[in-house]
């Protein structure tokens, strides 16, 4: 439970910090490595912790109490995929390129509410939008691929200190 305490905390941090640059974060980095490294119900857990203290601590969290539901989605693609149709993905430019991927997936998670619930046309959110989405693309792309290894070396030696069971 320390680690995923620790491992949420690290993560809240990290999206506060670089919130000052749009779509620029290592979120979808982390949870990839958690993912991969602690399996589908811990980083569950953790994405439950993180998208609640996010939207309830953060300046920064969602205005529309509704895009609290679309964030959680957007984030839990990340496991679900990750532990199912791209379960085999283990190396570094295979998983960046899954990032890259999971930008355009997590911003396409808020179009559901804010067309058809704030009434948003379509094509108008999706154009507005799209330069986010690449942003974050590109980010989820340069971290997970410069930064996976390492991080996954780290955290392996974490779960053997806390007597995690690594997947």
């Amino acid at each position: 439970m320390a680690l995923i305490a620790i491992l949420s905390a690290i993560l809240l941090v990290q999206q506060i910090a670089l919130s000052f640059l749009p779509n620029v974060q290592t979120t979808v980095l982390l949870l990839v490595l958690y993912s991969k490294v602690l399996g589908f119900k811990r980083t569950t857990l953790i994405i439950i912790i993180h998208v609640i203290l996010y939207n309830t601590l953060s300046p920064f969290g969602a205005v529309i109490p509704l895009h609290f539901i679309s964030m959680f989605v957007g984030y839990m693609m990340i496991p679900v995929l990750l532990q199912t149709v791209f379960k085999k993905l283990e190396s570094p430019i295979h998983l960046a390129c899954t990032g890259l991927l999971f930008g355009f997936i997590y911003g396409w998670a808020f179009i559901p509410i804010s067309v058809f619930v704030l009434g948003i046309p379509f094509l108008t959110y999706f154009i507005m939008d799209l330069p986010f989405e690449m942003v974050m693309a590109v980010s989820n792309f340069l971290s997970i691929y410069w930064l996976y290894e390492p991080l996954k070396k780290l955290l392996l030696e974490q779960t053997k200190h806390y007597y995690l069971e690594t997947k």
